[in-house]
């Protein structure tokens, strides 16, 4: 198994209580919001509903 980190944080706003991740294995963009002491974490999607995809670069 890699060292690697798989996740990169690509985006932050309002002192990271929404970030946008990207796995940089499947490219697949995901959605992170915080609120106090709660958090959640989903795909990120575009206006047909598919998954926004990063493309990976080796």
């Amino acid at each position: 198994m890699s060292k690697e980190k798989r996740f990169e944080r690509i985006y932050s706003q309002s002192m990271g209580a929404v970030e946008i991740w990207v796995d940089k294995e499947t490219g697949v963009n995901y959605l992170y919001h915080q609120s106090g002491y709660a958090g959640g974490m989903t795909v990120l999607l575009d206006k047909d509903g598919k998954p926004v995809i990063t493309p990976v670069t080796d």
